[in-house]
């Protein structure tokens, strides 16, 4: 049963089953980090399907299922990682593809590498693929709220370039930033940053703050079906956003309403 909690909208149990029972305004935002499949092997929770087909099957029902509730200018966003491994990733798009249309595919640079690996380079990022209805003319997208600032000596050198005639609205753009690109480096949590709170593949908040700001309005419905830690909930209460989570695993809860409450 869906029901309030910390400020937003809360279902304990199976995301095929929360998006099923969901009867509420449509969401503009839907930001999703779905086990990755045998990528972290020490979690049961990556470790539930038999093999990779399977795999591709619940996760093409499950973006089914939160297609229905994405408003029709609305983004959703599926987290993944292609690697050796990590291969079914590439599979996974393409299927999505077919259900919704290709959007974006943004690439997370998480600053420094790991699982490092004897015969190729060593992984640095991992990817975020944006989707959207099929019948959509556009999508809501603010490229202004997630400008990159400038630092001063850059501000002050091209400030000075004399093909720029007007200088005011020059100086205007290069104190709002420039715009990012679909590379957003934020380097990733390690075990001694004061922001991770025990999952082991949350996502730094400046990422998923910048997915909220960029792609809902203030006051605008955002989903996570696969909650976690709370970082997008985090995300929606800092940024003024509605927030709606799934979470099947009740040993993260608390650390949701530690994180929210604190």
């Amino acid at each position: 049963m869906w029901e309030p909690h910390c400020g937003g909208l809360f279902y304990q149990g199976d995301v095929l089953e929360g998006l099923a029972s969901y009867s509420g305004d449509p969401f503009q935002t839907i930001i999703a980090d779905p086990p990755y499949f045998q990528v972290l092997v020490e979690q049961d929770w990556d470790n539930l399907w038999s093999s990779e087909e399977a795999y591709l099957n619940w996760t093409v029902d499950w973006v089914m299922a939160a297609a229905k509730h994405l408003a029709p200018d609305g983004i959703l966003y599926v987290f993944g990682q292609p690697g050796k491994r990590e291969q079914v990733w590439l599979h996974l798009c393409s299927r999505l593809i077919n259900i919704l249309s290709f959007h974006d595919l943004i690439i997370w640079d998480r600053a420094v590498g790991y699982n490092e690996r004897r015969d190729s380079f060593t992984p640095q990022f991992e990817m975020i693929l944006a989707l959207r209805h099929p019948d959509a003319k556009k999508v809501y997208f603010d490229k202004d709220a997630v400008r990159i600032p400038y630092d001063e000596d850059t501000i002050r050198k091209y400030s000075a370039d004399k093909r720029y005639k007007d200088k005011a609205a020059r100086l205007e753009h290069l104190n709002k930033g420039k715009y990012a690109t679909n590379i957003l480096r934020v380097p990733s949590l390690k075990g001694n940053s004061k922001e991770k709170i025990g999952h082991p593949s949350q996502k730094p908040l400046a990422l998923i703050e910048m997915l909220v700001r960029s792609s809902s309005r203030p006051g605008d419905p955002v989903l996570d079906p696969f909650m976690g830690s709370g970082t997008t909930a985090e995300a929606c209460q800092r940024n003024d956003r509605k927030w709606a989570g799934i979470e099947k695993d009740e040993s993260y809860l608390p650390m949701l309403k530690n994180r929210l409450t604190r």
